[in-house]
């Protein structure tokens, strides 16, 4: 009975964000294709053109980029196929599209939690969306110079395909809102069994050590962990009341919060990238390497500012008791 109730409760929670997603995007898509078909997509097209260009995407995806870096990544995958045909694009476009969007979507969001904990939003969100750019760079050099993923999409779902009528096009916005009802109720009662099984605890003790390469240690490797299995909200969530108590440093913190800006939802985010399309070898494995890499590197620098730019600068928490013009361990 107990977990019965526990199921119930759990997918009316589901319901709930499924609702909430529902009324963002289906008028977001709607007007998408308005614009599109009244041909205003193609006339502010070219203002994405140098970015999109520079790794050798359609410059239409602009649009869907912007939208998931304001909305999310639900808000911008019906997008990517209204825009640009499931035929026009390859598996290293997608990838490194998805790229993009794992690294700078939902900014408003979950820039706003990573802030509450003491990240400073113009800082930390620079190096997020730069970390981004750099990750999406270096893919799309690679496939250039090898080919690699140079073939067509794999994908086992497309949101939407292009359309010659309203009505069919509400036919598919129709099915792809179903299939995304679907997706989110298994991703939800998936993460459920994990963490009853205790399978959840397993992952948070094997990506620790991972945590250690990138500096982040202390009471704040629980919460990247959080972060980088399932997401901002809950990783920078749960970290919120630890910074405010004073336990943790805030150079850990900061540390914590830019390596769950580059890494973080590898769970539920990473499956959805990869059922459109996308590499999942570029998606996990070496989106960690990087976010490791990077983190440690950024905090290298990071720890050579003085405490009173680092307060001003990078992080808008309260400074320890201790904390002068020098430099603060950790």
């Amino acid at each position: 009975m107990a977990r019965l109730q526990a199921f119930r409760r759990k997918t009316a929670d589901l319901l709930v964000i499924y609702w909430e997603l529902a009324r963002l995007i289906v008028p977001i898509t709607l007007a998408a294709e308005a614009l599109s078909r009244a041909g205003v997509i193609k006339a502010i097209a070219p203002a994405f053109a140098p970015v999109m260009s520079f790794y050798g995407l359609p410059p239409e995806l602009g649009l869907a980029w912007l939208t998931g870096m304001l909305v999310g990544i639900w808000g911008a995958l019906p997008l990517i196929f209204t825009l640009v045909p499931v035929s026009e694009l390859t598996t290293a476009d997608i990838t490194v599209f998805s790229a993009l969007l794992l690294f700078t979507h939902a900014l408003p969001i979950e820039q706003g939690i990573l802030r509450r904990a003491g990240a400073a939003m113009i800082a930390s969100t620079a190096i997020r969306v730069l970390g981004g750019l750099v990750y999406a760079a270096i893919l799309h050099r690679i496939s250039l110079t090898t080919g690699w993923l140079d073939g067509p999409i794999q994908a086992v779902w497309t949101p939407m395909a292009a359309s010659q009528d309203w009505p069919g096009f509400l036919w598919s916005l129709a099915q792809m809102m179903l299939w995304m009802l679907v997706i989110l109720l298994a991703l939800g009662w998936g993460v459920a069994a994990l963490e009853a099984t205790g399978t959840m605890a397993a992952m948070n003790r094997a990506i620790d050590p991972v945590l250690r390469l990138a500096g982040i240690r202390g009471e704040a490797r629980q919460f990247a962990v959080i972060g980088t299995l399932l997401g901002i909200a809950y990783g920078g969530g749960l970290m919120i009341r630890e910074a405010q108590s004073g336990r943790i440093t805030p150079r850990q913190i900061l540390a914590a919060c830019i390596f769950m800006g580059f890494a973080h939802g590898m769970i539920e985010d990473t499956a959805v990238v990869m059922a459109i399309g996308a590499d999942g070898w570029a998606m996990i494995p070496g989106r960690l390497i990087f976010a490791i890499v990077a983190t440690a590197a950024i905090m290298r620098l990071i720890r050579a500012v003085p405490d009173r730019w680092f307060h001003g600068l990078l992080f808008v928490g309260p400074a320890p008791a201790t904390a002068g013009a020098g430099r603060q361990p950790g």
